[in-house]
């Protein structure tokens, strides 16, 4: 059911308003896990590292999924390549995303399509989908140097209802 590369998450994306500098980062770089089948020679394994990126997904202010960035399968450096391939350009401070994160357990599946396996296995308050008023929180974190972590920002949005005006 993951939900993979589809454009249908292209739009109404909203973004924090941090800008982390990668030298911030240097602490939170991490091994892949493993890539089955091995990806062609230009995405090679060994030569691209993941991030270990804690993620939480608040739903009306009650967390409802902590899905680990350090378990997706394609690395930052992999899915730049991957898009560039065929010729798509990218020019400095172009907006660069992974798009859904999940992780292997239920409790950090990414998207509420996901968490809810299709409509099929309900949250614990019975909602499938999100509805008008709802509210969604997304907030990631990072290993930091010395130590702790350090937040990567924060961003919320409210689900309004169709044809409602946005300001």
């Amino acid at each position: 059911m993951p939900l993979g590369p589809f454009l249908g998450k292209s739009f109404a994306t909203s973004i924090s308003h941090w800008v982390t500098p990668i030298e911030a980062l240097a602490a939170a770089w991490c091994e892949l896990p493993g890539q089955e089948p091995e990806p062609l020679p230009y995405l090679s394994p060994g030569r691209t590292q993941g991030l270990d990126i804690a993620i939480e997904v608040e739903l009306n202010g009650e967390v409802i999924s902590r899905p680990p960035y350090r378990s997706m399968y394609w690395s930052p450096a992999q899915m730049l390549a991957h898009m560039t391939v065929n010729g798509a350009s990218l020019r400095t401070g172009d907006l660069f995303a992974s798009g859904t994160v999940s992780g292997p357990d239920r409790d950090q599946r990414g998207s509420l399509l996901e968490l809810s396996w299709g409509g099929k296995e309900p949250l614990a308050d019975g909602r499938t989908f999100l509805e008008d008023g709802d509210t969604v929180t997304l907030r990631y974190t990072a290993p930091g140097t010395g130590g702790g972590r350090i937040g990567l920002g924060e961003v919320t949005g409210t689900v309004s209802p169709a044809g409602a005006r946005q300001v």
